[in-house]
């Protein structure tokens, strides 16, 4: 059974998001390690929400309040005092449910700016993540490859692309009536890692040039040199050569101490935990936008005809494929049978007609397999499946597409 918890910027503060940020790459580990009934696990982890997408065993009595609970226990250090309120908020999904709302994620259709790009990015890396550290699982790696199949395919279909949306984006859309010129502009970004390269991309849309970049781990000047920018050695001095500073890193927190005068200037927070000290916005001169304001100021025209239609699409077709699994399974098995009976009869030299026999076997299956999935899709599972005990004498057992030999959703 697929289930999930998700504490994002729709019903979760986002302090206790940044604080249930620090322990998101162990939450994983953890899950799967301490609880046999979890078989997999995937966490996503971005600058908004928190989300653990496990797998579980279908006979665990009560399984989505358990794990609920096994989730919410891996969060409660993080949480600290706000582990009630992280109760209170957080939202489960069982089964197809979570299907949908993955779909949906990865698209950008649930993010603070409707249909951004950087998060189908989030959720393929999230994945690798589970991979390397041994935590996914086949169901897992299943919906989150198609999730990002369908992401692609309403990305090429419904009108997302034309507005080119983003966190950084929004943050620039906001600061525009404050800049008369972005090209006699001085930029700071404070963050080296994939966020930092979608800000470059949309100050220069702006004419920005004057960019420079900084890094606490030393990694700015061979960003710098791959994206044409000007690498900083000293942050306090970089920050006083800058009108706009923007933020996005997970290994340095901005303070007052790092502001070296009383100039005008914008400081852009979009990292989560926060990369930027509420005290640098008291501060004379300093305007401080973080993503609590920028939620604020999110709303964007909805996306062009059809994208949650797409969306939704995807995410039932791949309902049904899963759902028709079983079945599909007890036929081709049946039709292997029969042919391994009659490759048997054949004498050692027929090897003509052993193709001809398994080209016939794979053309039998094929329509079969189309069905059961129209049924699925229809609510007619359990129709087909009694043809097919009635018609074949075939017996579903809902068992043997998680048993090994499984059929992918995506085959046949």
């Amino acid at each position: 059974m697929l289930f999930c918890v998700t504490a994002n910027h729709r019903n979760t503060d986002f302090e206790v998001l940044g604080r249930i940020s620090a322990v998101a790459e162990s939450t994983g580990r953890a899950l799967v390690s301490e609880h046999d009934f979890v078989r997999g696990a995937v966490v996503l982890s971005t600058c908004n929400r928190f989300e653990a997408y496990l797998e579980l065993d279908e006979p665990l009595t009560g399984g989505a309040v358990v794990a609920r609970e096994a989730v919410l226990e891996a969060l409660g250090d993080a949480a600290g005092d706000d582990a009630h309120a992280l109760r209170e908020s957080a939202v489960s999904l069982c089964g197809d449910d979570v299907v949908r709302h993955l779909f949906a994620v990865s698209s950008g259709l649930e993010s603070m700016v409707v249909g951004e790009e950087e998060i189908s990015g989030q959720v393929q890396r999230a994945l690798v993540q589970a991979r390397t550290e041994g935590t996914t699982s086949t169901e897992l790696e299943q919906v989150f490859q198609r999730a990002t199949h369908a992401t692609r395919e309403m990305r090429a279909k419904a009108d997302v692309g034309a507005g080119r949306r983003s966190l950084a984006r929004l943050a620039l859309d906001l600061v525009d009536t404050r800049v008369t010129d972005w090209g006699r502009v001085p930029v700071l970004l404070v963050g080296t890692g994939s966020y930092a390269a979608t800000t470059i991309a949309a100050l220069r849309a702006r004419g920005a040039r004057d960019i420079g970049v900084y890094s606490a781990t030393g990694r700015a000047a061979r960003f710098a040199a791959r994206y044409g920018v000007r690498p900083e050695a000293d942050l306090s001095r970089a920050i006083a050569h800058a009108e706009i500073v923007i933020t996005c890193t997970a290994r340095y927190v901005v303070t007052p101490d790092d502001i070296p005068d009383t100039a005008r200037r914008i400081v852009i927070d979009l990292g989560l935990p926060r990369n930027v000290s509420p005290e640098v916005g008291e501060l004379p001169g300093v305007e401080l936008l973080d993503l609590e304001l920028l939620g604020r100021h999110a709303a964007l025209p909805e996306l062009g005809p059809g994208a949650h239609e797409l969306v939704g699409s995807a995410a039932a077709t791949f309902t049904a494929e899963r759902a028709a699994a079983p079945a599909i399974v007890a036929v081709r098995r049946h039709i292997e049978d029969a042919l391994q009976d009659e490759l048997s009869r054949l004498p050692a030299d027929a090897e003509q007609a052993r193709s001809a026999l398994r080209h016939l076997a794979g053309v039998l299956s094929h329509r079969p397999s189309v069905r059961a999935r129209e049924a699925a899709a229809a609510g007619e599972l359990e129709e087909f499946e009694r043809a097919l005990d009635l018609v074949f004498g075939i017996t579903v057992d809902h068992g043997a597409a998680e048993a090994g030999g499984a059929v992918s959703p995506a085959a046949g």
